[in-house]
């Protein structure tokens, strides 16, 4: 059982790797998974935005998450399902799934559709617990759900909900402020993306559901590892390394409307490490052979570290 002493370090959220006709390529998914786990990263994770958890069906997201959990069982990895729904019906049921299929946590955030009223947060996060029989549960806070969550309504959540572990703060929310990750990490455990650990670390943050760990993982590892020592003078050496290849990647890739799973499979295929396709499913767009080639190119100018899985 994860608590919040393990509930730590960058998890992969992993893509899923589909076919050329657009279905779920289970055996190149589950090597990704398994690499994952034979180079240590702490867990690995299924069901957020990269994952595409908006365009994939009920039994598609059934087949992913069991293929998930199978692999972690076999690595002894933790593995976590993201169950976000537009509905509360529809987290409850991808919660009792992953609750049937032995996950070890579930994350999930507020339905996204239309914008829930705040009478309804607890209750809602209290009914997809129930569902998935008490275990660890993550709050993905993203204003992408319309509504973000005051310090407040996380005490609430945390009262209500106790088995309530991790936080995965975006920008927009609470928990990536200083103030509010200082606050927030004294009941939950604060994940922050790669490039905030610099100035989320010194306030409590605990990890991150992270892509940039099966991009490189030694480099991303590594980056952890200061840290959790509170070595702040070299985690401020190595983020003026990480910075800039994020900015790179914001300036030329934003503007073609890449979503976060364009850019999580480009890095993870440019840099080496994973084998998943480079498609995202339609209508949103993918990177290209040659968008590896250009991403490839800046880090042998400027990061070359990071492709050492191809030398």
């Amino acid at each position: 059982m994860l608590t919040r002493e393990t509930f730590t370090g960058p998890w992969a959220g992993l893509p899923v790797a589909w076919t050329e006709d657009d279905r779920f390529d289970e055996a190149t998914y589950r090597e990704d998974v398994a690499r994952c786990c034979r180079a240590g990263i702490p867990g690995v994770y299924t069901g957020g935005t990269t994952g595409e958890f908006y365009a994939m069906e009920l039994d598609e997201f059934h087949e992913v998450a069991r293929s998930t959990i199978e692999v972690g069982r076999e690595q002894d990895t933790p593995a976590m399902i993201g169950c976000t729904s537009t509905s509360t019906r529809g987290s409850r049921r991808r919660a009792e799934l992953a609750a049937e299929l032995g996950a070890d946590a579930i994350q999930v955030a507020l339905p996204f559709w239309m914008e829930i009223g705040e009478s309804e947060i607890v209750p809602f996060f209290r009914d997809v617990s129930a569902a998935a029989a008490g275990m660890p549960l993550s709050i993905y806070e993203t204003t992408r759900a319309k509504r973000v969550l005051t310090l407040a309504q996380h005490r609430a959540v945390n009262d209500a909900v106790p088995n309530y572990l991790m936080v995965k703060a975006n920008a927009g929310t609470v928990g990536a402020t200083a103030e509010g990750c200082r606050e927030l990490s004294q009941f939950v455990n604060v994940f922050v993306g790669e490039s905030r650990w610099v100035d989320l670390g010194p306030c409590g943050a605990r990890g991150c559901c992270s892509s940039m760990v099966y991009w490189n993982p030694s480099v991303t590892l590594a980056f952890w590892e200061i840290v959790e020592q509170g070595d702040w003078d070299a985690v401020r050496k190595t983020d003026e390394r990480v910075q800039p290849l994020f900015e790179f990647l914001h300036a030329e890739f934003s503007p073609r409307g890449f979503t976060d799973t364009a850019f999580d499979r480009l890095g993870g295929i440019a840099c080496g490490f994973l084998k998943t396709s480079l498609r995202s499913r339609a209508p949103y767009p993918s990177a290209t052979q040659d968008d590896v080639e250009r991403f490839q190119t800046w880090c042998r100018e400027h990061f070359p570290e990071m492709l050492n899985q191809i030398g």
